[in-house]
């Protein structure tokens, strides 16, 4: 064995030894699927309001929702819904931005709960308000998620850094459960 065959193979021991250990990347499970396609699912909801598309927003709701589940009088149905919310879709006299925090999938992972920070500005003044939202979607029966409930706690005047912070936490990608 000459000494640069033995140089060759401590080398391929050492690549070995050295080299990390490749681990098995278990498939998503269908609650993973579902809190991602409901994180995505979220953001565009919040679009909506942004892109002020009533339609679109529509297009997120169940028909029977439940919006202000938390007060005495919710808004019920995607009527009333609508309605109640024209003037945020608008942005006419408030503009409104949310993103998701916290996505978590239950039972059979057809119902996936939502929460996070919310954003409003009024138009006239400028002044910013930090809330939170906490919303629950339900995959109907053509396989798209549709927001059932939805409710929030009233916000609060808010310091520019604050309103920094809210649009630097804002991400796109659903991260791991």
């Amino acid at each position: 064995m000459s000494v640069g065959g033995a140089a060759l193979r401590w080398t391929g021991l050492a690549l070995l030894v050295l080299a990390p250990t490749a681990q098995a990347v278990a498939p998503p499970t269908p609650a993973d699927v579902a809190r991602c396609e409901v994180w995505a699912r979220e953001l565009s909801f919040a679009q909506s309001v942004a892109d002020h598309d009533a339609a679109a927003f529509a297009a997120h709701l169940h028909p029977l929702a439940v919006f202000g589940v938390t007060r005495p009088n919710p808004q019920r149905g995607e009527r009333e819904i609508l309605d109640a919310w024209a003037g945020l879709i608008a942005g006419r006299e408030t503009r409104l931005w949310w993103y998701p925090e916290h996505v978590h999938a239950g039972g059979d992972a057809s119902i996936v709960s939502s929460s996070g920070p919310a954003l409003y500005q009024d138009v006239a003044s400028g002044q910013y308000r930090l809330g939170r939202f906490s919303s629950v979607w339900q995959r109907v029966e053509d396989g798209t998620w549709r927001v059932v409930f939805d409710d929030g706690l009233a916000p609060r005047p808010v310091e520019a850094a604050q309103v920094e912070a809210f649009h630097a936490g804002r991400v796109t990608a659903c991260p791991p459960a």
